[in-house]
């Protein structure tokens, strides 16, 4: 009797631990806040289609030039199974707000030279992430 409650207690414990571990890990990964101070959303389009594949455009205007954070942060955005997700960094010199659509061009051809980088999740999931040589 007593051997079956010591055996009850130890895999009570594993348990409480092994749950303390996953919640404690997924409550500490970091969010968009990393990024604060280092962009600005200039607009946001996303499709109405609910059914089929959902595609979203980010327009962002880069505070900090590292592209390495550019990479981080469009990776974090949501994308959809399917679905295509595309985000446009653009120089601080940009100041307005940009209009976008889901066809190509996504935004206005006026707002090309400010352009720093692109990236896009493809409906596979493959991820692209293109500097513009200015």
């Amino acid at each position: 009797m007593k051997r079956n409650k010591l055996i009850f207690y130890l895999i009570a414990a594993v348990v409480v631990i092994v749950i303390y571990q996953i919640m404690s890990s997924s409550l500490s990964q970091p969010g968009l806040e990393q990024f604060e101070g280092k962009y600005e959303e200039l607009g946001f389009y996303r499709n109405e289609n609910n059914t089929g594949p959902v595609v979203r455009v980010y327009a962002i205007r880069a505070l900090d030039p590292s592209q390495e954070w550019m990479k981080e942060f469009a990776d974090a955005q949501p994308h959809t199974k399917y679905g295509r997700t595309l985000v446009f960094f653009f120089s601080s010199e940009l100041t307005e707000k940009v209009t976008l659509s889901p066809q190509e061009p996504f935004f206005p051809e006026e707002f090309q030279p400010f352009l720093l980088a692109q990236f896009e999740k493809t409906p596979m999931g493959e991820v692209r992430f293109l500097p513009v040589n200015q």
